[in-house]
């Protein structure tokens, strides 16, 4: 039996011809919708792709500018000086922002100690010694923080003291319903504020939600946007921006020998032969004689009782101390750094005298050497006064460190916390920043919107 040969095309009829018409278009549009979606996803494949390079490198940029930090502060924060990126001198002077490191570039988020926050975010290192250090602070000193409150205050104090019986300090936590443990030790970290009883995120970050010093849009804005803010054109930022568990000066030398204890006159015997190695004989008998056998609390109560000038000062103030044990004395505020906000916490000194003390260091940034210069600004009572929490040097810096890949994508931000009291960078704190927002500010988000028109069009 012979098999019918198929008819051809031309052999249809015209309806015939017209369903087959129809099926070839049909399978027609559905090749280019298929090639359209798989172009499509193609597209978004590149450009997530695109995206995820950008983070490595600006994961890259953030890990070189921790290796520029370690750099700078190996070179520039000797004895306890604080490096400034402003500063005339090649010796201080380092570069904090806009750094490039192959496609990305890294900035370091700073603070101006001098100025109120603005629009835009200062660029620098942090001295960790311009902050009081929640170990040490006194309930009075902690009080005298903008937001914090008398309870708040008491419960940091709680929650570092000893558990033990009798103790008023623990019983703050154990009288709370239900009951609770103190933690009975040190602070690890500032973020450790937040498991203190009472401390809300508003008191902790106020209106400065991404930790960057600086005013943005949204913390401007009333309730608009998240945070609720007063809308007044001023940063009113939290505890935190305050606060650090760091700082601590080391009672040795930068040769690792221990620095002469000047609190009584036994320990400072070895005093003289460090005087005649810097200064004269007469000057050595002269200074001697004027402190005596009497007992100092600090060394700012030794600078008035010596009646030593200030060049002279200069020249041994990181040989001293006025603590005999231990290896550091944690908790000194360096007096050349620290804002007036930390600054009128500190007993002796008053929200007129950090005013002035401020006032003082803008018009005179070549005197910062040592704190020599502050009895004839705020009084030689109210210097002696302030005497035992307050220091010319700093030993911990940190450096949070925000990088951007090419086109302004790929953002990433991470917090280093440096210690240089062993002379050499090492590494205390780590901590990613990067899901807390942009921090840049509103001025280097332009200008990567320009780069990127500028590259899409070129």
């Amino acid at each position: 039996m012979m098999t019918p040969r198929p008819r051809s095309f031309a052999a249809m009829s015209p309806l015939q011809r017209g369903s087959v018409l129809i099926i070839v278009l049909w399978i027609c549009l559905g090749l280019v919708a298929l090639t359209l979606y798989f172009a499509n996803s193609m597209s978004s494949e590149l450009r997530a792709a695109d995206n995820r390079v950008m983070e490595i490198a600006a994961r890259q940029a953030v890990a070189g500018g921790e290796r520029y930090a370690a750099y700078v502060l190996t070179n520039h924060a000797t004895n306890g000086a604080v490096p400034d990126p402003n500063s005339a001198d090649p010796n201080f002077s380092y570069q904090a922002e806009n750094l490039p490191v192959g496609d990305a570039n890294f900035w370091f988020i700073g603070r101006d100690p001098n100025l109120v926050p603005t629009t835009e975010p200062v660029f620098g290192l942090v001295d960790e010694a311009s902050k009081l250090n929640l170990n040490t602070a006194s309930l009075t000193m902690l009080e005298g923080l903008p937001n914090m409150t008398p309870d708040l205050a008491a419960a940091i104090i709680a929650w570092r003291s000893p558990s033990r019986s009798g103790n008023n300090a623990s019983n703050t936590y154990a009288t709370l319903t239900p009951p609770r443990l103190n933690k009975g030790a040190p602070f690890e970290s500032v973020d450790e504020l937040r498991l203190v009883y009472g401390a809300t995120l508003d008191l902790l970050f106020g209106e400065d939600t991404n930790r960057n010093g600086a005013l943005d849009a949204n913390e401007d804005d009333g309730d608009q946007s998240a945070p609720h803010d007063s809308q007044d054109g001023q940063l009113q930022p939290g505890i935190l921006e305050y606060v650090t568990v760091y700082s601590a000066q080391p009672n040795t030398r930068a040769d690792g020998s221990r620095r002469i204890d000047i609190s009584t006159a036994q320990t400072r015997a070895p005093l003289r032969a460090l005087l005649l190695r810097r200064l004269s004989a007469e000057r050595t008998s002269a200074i001697l004689a004027r402190l005596g056998v009497i007992t100092l609390r600090s060394v700012a109560e030794f600078l008035t009782a010596s009646g030593m000038t200030a060049d002279e000062f200069a020249l041994i103030h990181t040989d001293i101390t006025a603590t005999a044990t231990g290896t550091t004395v944690p908790g000194l505020v360096n007096v050349n750094t620290a804002s007036a906000t930390v600054l009128a916490c500190l007993p002796g000194i008053t929200p007129a005298n950090a005013a002035q003390i401020v006032a003082y260091r803008i018009a005179h940034p070549t005197a910062l050497t040592t704190f020599a210069w502050l009895p004839q600004v705020i009084g030689a009572a109210a210097f002696v006064r302030a005497g035992p929490y307050i220091t010319d040097q700093s030993y911990q810096f940190s450096a949070d460190v925000a990088a951007v890949g090419r086109n302004g994508r790929g953002y990433c931000r991470e917090k280093i916390v440096f210690d240089m009291s062993k002379g050499s960078p090492r590494i205390l704190y780590r901590q990613d920043l990067s899901g807390y927002g942009w921090a840049l500010g509103a001025t280097v988000r332009r200008t990567l919107k320009l780069a990127q028109s500028t590259n899409t069009t070129s």
